[in-house]
């Protein structure tokens, strides 16, 4: 006998490495491409390339640690990508289009990256877009879409989410200036942003208006909101005003009524749908790509027909959310979308996106759950994107009403 074991008989037991996992972007399959403009090429490739180089090597520990990407949003501000269409004012000038290929790419990276640029483009700069005066708008956008100033939209309360037009929090107004008194909850970007869009409901008249508050107001309180398990690496906070007074000029002179809140989150249903789109897509891809490269019983998982059924009836999801999407875009820029239409698009792609990513989720086995593989990321995130700007159910209240003429909402 010899002490020396034949390294033949020694079986390789080590874990396979899996290439670019996530990566393909096999998924245009109509070809919708095809339709983008140059310019709207060139948004959707650097939005790609800051994913693929800066985002997804680094982002699975800030995911776990629940730690905020400070490094990648400082990059993200570099890139020229932060503005949501919004014309002038230092933002680059972007079509409707552009502007949801952004959005798709980056939650395709990550849900807290693509949350964070929702909440400072989609809800915060596009209140002071539409609703500010040429003041506000001098002042604060230039700087936003360089992400030197942090914003923040702080409208759902503690004790109304779906229902937020009954919000509670006060303002009273006191000579040239107002006093605001409530709290809010689940304000993305709440404890970090430089200014805040805050809404509440004036006591003389009734009617909910905005207001631009800084973040060392006396009388402000923010904290974190902790032990989430989606969106880790965005932080959403607790705020309370207790008395915060903030000049008649720092009021949003274009809202007057909840119907003008209303008009900012039309914009941002339009944009959740091209996240829950990014999502779908990172786990088509991931899934496309594991599976080609997974052997199992001698011969690579692609080559059994149930998974080839599982990936072809992801791939048909995803490309009808990407038509879903490519047809908001078009009534974006004819100036026709709804808020109904909007809504029924949110419903359509989040509750997709949750239906794909469990397929991926289950195609990749025991690797499903490691973060190295990122579904369970994107598994954990689409939660978030299913319920903010509205549930599912909510959506579907809001089409209902439209179709049918019947609120069931009571």
């Amino acid at each position: 006998m010899t002490d020396t074991a034949d390294p033949r008989e020694i079986p390789d037991l080590t874990e396979p490495h899996y290439e670019a996992i996530g990566r393909s972007r096999a998924t245009d399959y109509f070809h919708i491409g095809d339709q983008l403009t140059d310019d709207e090429r060139d948004y959707w490739r650097r939005a790609r390339d800051f994913v693929d180089d800066e985002v997804l090597p680094v982002i699975n520990s800030y995911w776990e640690n629940a730690e905020f990407p400070w490094p990648l949003i400082a990059a993200l501000g570099r890139r020229g990508l932060v503005g949501d269409g919004i014309e002038g004012y230092g933002c680059p000038p972007m079509s409707p289009m552009a502007s949801g290929l952004i959005a798709m790419e980056l939650n395709r990276g990550d849900g807290s990256v693509g949350t964070f640029l929702g909440v400072q483009a989609g809800l915060a700069m596009q209140s002071i877009a539409m609703l500010g005066s040429e003041d506000q708008k001098r002042h604060y956008l230039p700087r936003m879409a360089r992400l030197e100033t942090i914003g923040a939209f702080a409208l759902t309360e503690p004790r109304h989410g779906s229902d937020s037009v009954a919000l509670e929090t006060r303002a009273r107004r006191d000579g040239d200036t107002w006093l605001l008194d409530g709290a809010k909850k689940w304000i993305g970007n709440g404890t970090i942003a430089d200014v805040l869009v805050v809404w509440a409901r004036d006591e003389d008249d009734g009617r909910v208006k905005g207001f631009l508050v800084e973040k060392d107001s006396p009388g402000l309180e923010t904290r974190r909101i902790d032990g989430k398990g989606s969106l880790r690496a965005v932080w959403q906070a607790h705020i309370t005003l207790r008395g915060v007074r903030v000049p008649d000029d720092a009021r949003l002179p274009g809202a007057r009524s909840f119907k003008d809140t209303g008009r900012v989150l039309a914009g941002t249903r339009n944009e959740v749908a091209w996240s829950a789109l990014g999502h779908a897509v990172a786990a088509y891809d991931i899934a496309a790509t594991y599976c080609a490269q997974r052997e199992q019983f001698g011969k690579p998982l692609v080559s059994f027909q149930i998974v080839q059924e599982k990936l072809v009836e992801m791939l048909a999801e995803v490309c009808s959310m990407q038509l879903y999407c490519l047809r908001l875009a078009r009534l974006m820029e004819e100036g026709k979308l709804t808020d109904t239409i909007a809504a029924l698009a949110k419903r359509n792609n989040t509750v997709k996106a949750r239906a794909v990513i469990a397929e991926a989720r289950d195609l990749l086995g025991g690797n499903g759950i490691l973060l190295d593989f990122h579904v369970m990321r994107h598994m954990a995130d689409i939660e978030a994107i299913h319920t903010y700007e509205g549930t599912a159910t909510i959506q579907t209240l809001i089409v209902g009403r439209d179709i049918t003429g019947v609120t069931a909402f009571t």
